[in-house]
């Protein structure tokens, strides 16, 4: 499995989806929420006066985007208006992530818990829980940077990516959308897992921060899969018709002064063999 050039242009692609025959994702310093099919066309769906990053949809079709740098949900609207979903900005302490959103319209929201592009001290944080109609609180255990997560196809699971743990942690989904039972789902050492997607034999492909390649884990810790990519990955996703297309979004670097206005970013595609599952 060799990955194969879809897009290029990108500054640093995050947060990628696949919905209606597209994969949607967000570009941070072009700050544009875009979406590509798979012969390479692409359109602007959205444009902000901010970073976007994490993407998912309430159950009506309405897309929700994450603001990082103002630390809000935005909601659009079906005339393309944008609306304030969520104000996060009281809960955390820094930049807002990446998001998962369930069936139901709930979403779980990961910031960075420290200034890291200033290169500050690792400091702990948690998910922030959103309700369908925009209230938030925080949810679950303290994490080292939650970034990627995904959601069980029974709905009944959340499994969360902690960059500077080195680990997937999961969680049980309760009826009133707590998290609890925090634990272990894997340990992935010498990797810093980013954006990720779930396929249906339980696995996890997950972008490493720390070098170019996406990995495969599977529940307890096995890799089963590691593929090189052309430049540091960041995020990555399940798509195409039968699912078993792997989206790469590869940057130069995350760093906004190495990144920011280079175009060098790419989206790369291969063939994997489970499909996706679950969300996102």
């Amino acid at each position: 499995m060799t990955f194969t050039t879809l897009v290029s242009g990108i500054d640093f692609g995050e947060g990628p989806r696949w919905r209606d025959d597209r994969l949607w994702y967000s570009d941070f310093y072009q700050r544009q929420v875009r979406s590509v099919d798979l012969a390479g066309t692409q359109r602007v769906e959205l444009e902000i006066d901010d970073q976007p990053s994490g993407l998912g949809w309430l159950p009506d079709g309405r897309l929700l985007v994450v603001a990082m740098r103002s630390q809000r949900v935005l909601r659009v609207e079906p005339d393309g208006s944008v609306a304030t979903h969520a104000d996060l900005s009281g809960l955390v302490d820094n930049l807002c992530n990446d998001m998962v959103v369930d069936g139901d319209g709930h979403a779980w929201v990961g910031n960075f818990g420290f200034d890291l592009v200033a290169g500050a001290p690792l400091a702990t944080t948690r998910l922030v829980h959103v309700t369908p109609d925009g209230v938030a609180a925080m949810a679950g255990d303290e994490l080292a940077f939650p970034n990627g997560a995904v959601i069980t196809p029974d709905g009944a699971t959340l499994i969360v990516g902690e960059t500077f743990g080195s680990q997937y942690r999961a969680f049980t989904i309760g009826g009133d959308k707590s998290l609890s039972h925090g634990r272990v789902w894997a340990r992935v050492e010498g990797s810093f897992p980013d954006g990720c997607a779930l396929d249906t034999d339980g696995g996890i492909w997950f972008a490493d921060a720390a070098g170019s390649r996406c990995l495969r884990v599977e529940e307890g810790g096995a890799i089963t899969h590691e593929l090189v990519t052309p430049q540091p990955v960041y995020a990555c996703m399940l798509g195409g018709p039968d699912g078993r297309t792997l989206f790469a979004l590869t940057a130069v670097d995350s760093h906004p002064d190495k990144a920011a206005g280079t175009a060098t970013g790419t989206i790369d595609v291969t063939t994997v063999e489970s499909p996706h599952a679950g969300l996102p």
